[in-house]
């Protein structure tokens, strides 16, 4: 008798943490990018997002602009050829289609959804990992992107070309959103 006690009072505490949805602004976006004998990383910290546990959603998305790879004229040229002006924004909408449980520690994450950046879509699953905290969720993942699949002509310099592979990867604390302010 005991034990079912037990386990109604777990399952009643859990039961509000799986009805939540958890939300960021200020996540971290980063890339990774070649060019022959070199590499650079790109970051923002102003990656924008919402896990809906209930229905498991994801959606985040970020401001092209607020990428930063440290030196003016690349990142200049950067968004030059990412088109800023007319694609402003990166976004992935998709599903977690893997379990996850609230009470548990850290968990690996699939999510399947769209990429869009450039004015293009594709379809994409991401891997990476579910952390419930004592403020929210912690969410890391990392996947490659293809900038063909996106129709993006990366810069090249003489014979010098952008890989067109870049190595991606977003982290973020996500809070409840009562307690983010939405």
């Amino acid at each position: 008798m005991r034990a079912y006690l037990i386990a109604a009072v777990l399952l009643a505490l859990a039961i509000p943490v799986r009805g939540q949805a958890y939300m960021t602004d200020s996540g971290r976006a980063e890339f990774d990018s070649r060019v022959p004998l070199h590499t650079f990383t790109g970051t923002s910290d102003v990656l924008v997002g919402r896990i809906s546990l209930p229905d498991s959603t994801v959606d985040f998305y970020l401001d092209l602009e607020t990428l930063d790879t440290g030196i003016g004229k690349r990142d200049k040229d950067m968004k030059k050829t990412l088109e800023t002006d007319t694609y402003p924004f990166a976004e992935f909408f998709g599903k977690l289609v893997s379990p996850f449980d609230p009470a548990g520690g850290t968990q690996p994450a699939v999510v399947r959804g769209t990429f869009t950046i450039h004015g293009h879509s594709q379809a994409l699953e991401v891997t990476g990992t579910l952390e419930p905290t004592d403020d929210g969720l912690r969410l890391q993942a990392a996947w490659e992107l293809n900038l063909d699949d996106y129709e993006i002509k990366p810069p090249k310099l003489l014979v010098m070309k952008v890989d067109p592979v870049q190595q991606m990867r977003i982290s973020a604390l996500l809070l409840p959103e009562s307690e983010s302010g939405t």
